[in-house]
């Protein structure tokens, strides 16, 4: 197969961003925004499981990148968290974000990341990854003072938490791989690029 014309990482997340890097990927960021609540909402009312939105909202991100860059290799990019079969959104706001943790607060759930590769409006490559945590008995104090800390940081992460940072202290156990956990399920991309000779193997 011949090698794309060029990468590009179809999302805005520093951390995706940073793993890449990290891994000696040389590519452009070109972020695919898509109405990602109208998409979920769609998805869910057909019965869609956490495991198909993850899938289907980074396919959506690298399809409409992908629409406008002819040649290049599109790498998109979404995560979802499943508690008890049920899919768990972004907390809007820090009351939110509370009553999420305080209801998972003991329990297990999963993290699904998933990542699409589009080349010229088509799908090549797709890969869901799955983590599974179980949280700490926290107690309501600790867990105020939690988020009074890290708000800023983790309104943006679904779940609440950063497991490269002090949410790694809300937890008992992980059964999975560590950079799924971070949102890309990046050693299956990077044996996908090697394959394809986009990356030296």
């Amino acid at each position: 197969m011949n090698s794309p014309e060029q990468l590009i990482l179809a999302s805005g997340s520093e951390i995706r961003q940073t793993l890449l890097r990290n891994a000696g990927l040389s590519f452009d960021v070109t972020v695919g925004r898509i109405d990602e609540e109208t998409v979920k909402e769609a998805l869910l009312n057909d019965g869609a499981t956490p495991r198909d939105i993850a899938d289907a909202l980074a396919e959506a991100k690298a399809r409409k990148v992908s629409m406008k860059h002819p040649g290049a290799m599109v790498i998109g990019c979404d995560q979802t968290l499943s508690f008890k079969g049920k899919l768990i959104s972004k907390a809007q706001n820090i009351d939110e974000a509370r009553a999420q943790l305080k209801e998972m607060r003991g329990e297990r759930h999963k993290l699904l990341s998933a990542a699409v590769i589009y080349e010229n409006g088509e799908p090549k490559w797709r890969h869901v990854g799955e983590v599974r945590l179980e949280m700490n008995n926290f107690s309501d104090a600790y867990l105020d003072d939690y988020l009074t800390r890290n708000w800023d940081q983790v309104q943006y992460c679904v779940g609440s938490y950063m497991l490269e940072a002090e949410g790694v202290r809300l937890f008992s156990r992980i059964d999975g791989d560590y950079f799924t956990v971070l949102g890309l399920p990046l050693l299956p991309l990077l044996a996908y690029l090697a394959q394809r000779g986009v990356i030296a193997s």
